[in-house]
């Protein structure tokens, strides 16, 4: 059978081999230096701002800075940070300086920070003084820590703004190759598995935000509020770089508190939001949203996870906007493939989008993956284009599994695809776990759990809350000494070893773990199970 190849209706867009911070920053500080590029959501009206060119003078200052602290092509950078109006800096000089940038969670253990540190081969750390003993201790496991720099001010510790910024370094040309070149190093688990480093290059990060502006356009003069994580790549495209690059004003929070959040878009006028399914359902339900004014918006657009499409009705009725739109990607695609356009009137409901420009697609047989499923019919979603990803660092295997020797990429997402070229996202072949728009990988949690004296062995899924968020839940079988193992003692053994974000939220106790014979989980055994159960 022929492969069914699925092509963008939009033009294609050509290879943009640029660096990151020129592919982002040069034109919009060219046209309108004086335009506020960044506002501290969290600082009173009139300070906390950057103007495209004051933005272009510091992250240019700060290269020359890194570089003469000894900043070399080739290193990688970990920046450990909230998001704030330095976060932007700090990434555009470290690519300035030749470094990639390794992005790690704020709310990371020491222990978790230690294993990206040890694979990525970082050397350098910019963090904040609130994490600082976090990022202290990991250095400390790892070794081979070059410097830990602050953003603000911490005894010990050269600071960005205080220190850096005020250095008198010259400006070191550091050649760029965009296509080969590693600009930004995410970790994500992929379909399955522990966290990788997922290798974007300049080209293709540069190329996917040239494929996404055909469909959701930003101009100079819209606001956008940031308060998705800038460490994730969704937050980092959608908040930061899209935004900047076509001179628009991003006003920026650190964290999501919905009153703050609210507020936020009233004082600022904010005109566009990019959120995760959460932040949909507080609009559509919290009764804080009444007492602010809203008028601004103009649109929303949901990613990161499966958003249920009554769920947008009761967001875009009550804001009185356009339906809610989705878009669609992951880290290894850098990370966007489909989005709903903002000028489609009236998308259907559930869809996540259509194809970006430049980008192939095909639906894959679940029973069969080497054959496209029919017309209308269910299967796995495969994607191929310029912004797939080099690779995941250091695991050439792990590559093969997800890339193919033709280049399709195996998202282990199931879907169908109407007449109309709209995919619509229905399930997943993968075993990740998205809370609130987070990976989760069963496997990290499963092997922390079998540590634990009293558990014999045990097995995780993600199931849903009463908010509709995927949760992690754990099948614990109890070591026959240890009887009176309780769920909340398995819960708190978990908690204080990993971040928030990745805590197991529910605990049943069972006999026997599923297996296949090969000893792998039976996931769908379980699925069913708690199927059977609700």
């Amino acid at each position: 059978m022929d492969s069914r190849i699925f092509r963008s209706e939009y033009a294609d867009v050509p290879l943009v081999d640029e660096p990151i911070h020129e592919a982002v920053l040069a034109r919009s500080t060219a046209t309108h230096p004086d335009a506020v590029a960044l506002i501290d959501g969290t600082s009173p009206s009139g300070t906390g701002e950057l103007t495209y060119g004051q933005l272009d003078v510091r992250y240019r200052m700060l290269a020359a800075a890194l570089s003469a602290a000894g900043v070399r092509k080739g290193d990688v950078l970990a920046l450990h940070s909230p998001n704030s109006v330095l976060y932007p800096v700090v990434l555009y000089a470290a690519s300035r300086a030749g470094a990639a940038v390794t992005t790690v969670h704020p709310l990371c253990t020491a222990e978790e920070f230690a294993r990206q540190l040890a694979d990525s081969s970082a050397r350098w750390i910019v963090t904040v003084s609130a994490l600082l003993p976090v990022a202290r201790r990991a250095a400390e496991l790892v070794g081979g820590i070059e410097e830990i720099l602050v953003c603000d001010r911490a005894e010990g510790h050269r600071s960005v703004v205080h220190d850096l910024l005020t250095v008198d370094a010259p400006e070191r040309h550091v050649p760029i190759d965009p296509a080969e070149d590693v600009a930004v190093l995410p970790y994500s688990s992929g379909t399955t598995g522990v966290p990788k480093g997922v290798m974007l290059t300049h080209r293709s990060i540069a190329t996917n935000l040239a494929q996404l502006h055909p469909l959701v356009p930003m101009v100079p003069g819209e606001r956008i509020l940031a308060v998705l994580p800038f460490f994730h790549i969704y937050g980092m495209t959608a908040l930061l770089n899209a935004p900047l690059r076509c001179g628009a004003t991003v006003v920026v929070l650190p964290r999501f508190d919905l009153d703050q959040f609210l507020g936020t878009i009233e004082r600022h006028r904010i005109t566009g939001l990019y959120v995760a399914p959460p932040i949909v359902l507080a609009l559509a339900k919290h009764p804080a949203v009444a007492r602010y004014d809203l008028s601004s918006l103009e649109y929303v657009v949901s990613a990161a996870a499966p958003l249920d499409a009554r769920l947008a009705a009761a967001c875009s009725a009550r804001l009185g906007l356009p339906p809610v739109r989705q878009a669609y990607g992951m880290t290894e695609l850098s990370p966007g493939t489909h989005t709903v356009p903002l000028s489609a009137p009236n998308p259907p409901p559930g869809a996540v989008g259509k194809l970006l420009p430049s980008t192939e697609m095909r639906i894959l047989r679940l029973d069969d993956p080497a054959r496209d499923a029919g017309p209308g019919e269910e299967g796995e979603v495969a994607i191929r284009g310029p912004q797939v990803m080099k690779g995941y660092l250091g695991r050439p295997d792990a590559t093969a599994a997800l890339i193919d020797a033709d280049g399709w990429v195996h998202t282990g997402d199931v879907g169908r695809v109407d007449d109309d070229g709209w995919l619509y996202v229905v399930d997943r072949v993968k075993e990740l776990i998205k809370y609130k728009g987070f990976q989760v990988a069963p496997a990290d949690l499963e092997a922390l759990l079998l540590t634990h004296p009293a558990v014999a062995d045990a097995a995780v899924i993600g199931v849903y809350d009463a908010d509709g968020n995927e949760v992690p839940k754990a099948y614990v079988v109890r070591q026959p000494l240890a009887p009176d193992l309780s769920a909340d003692e398995v819960m708190a053994y978990v908690a204080e070893r990993v971040a928030p974000y990745k805590k197991v939220r529910r605990v049943e106790f069972v006999e026997s773990v599923p297996r296949a014979a090969s000893g792998k989980i039976l996931r769908r055994e379980l699925r069913r199970r708690e199927k059977d159960q609700t």
